[in-house]
């Protein structure tokens, strides 16, 4: 039962984060980008103390797996975020 009321609320997360996302203007997804980079460290860490503290199989690959798609978030979202904000600098010689 628990595993269905965490699936649960992570096909709801997973939907609500695609509307809102879907709703935010172009000029907004800069700033929106460092907030995500934020959460998404955070997730990182929560993810490690999960794998860390768990003795079953199941939870030790879903925290994994969250390690791994945090990190890539991560990395993605500095990388994005560096790139928009290199548009901004003036050019040099």
């Amino acid at each position: 039962m628990e595993l269905i009321l965490l699936l649960f609320i992570f096909v709801l997360s997973g939907f609500l984060g695609f509307e809102l996302i879907a709703k935010v203007p172009s000029q907004l997804h800069t700033p929106l980008m460092s907030g995500s980079n934020a959460i998404s460290g955070i997730t990182v860490v929560g993810a490690i103390l999960a794998v860390n503290t768990s003795s079953d199989t199941l939870s030790v690959w879903l925290g994994f797996a969250a390690i791994v798609l945090a990190t890539v978030n991560v990395v993605g979202g500095y990388m994005v975020t560096d790139r928009m904000l290199g548009m901004f600098k003036k050019k040099g010689n």
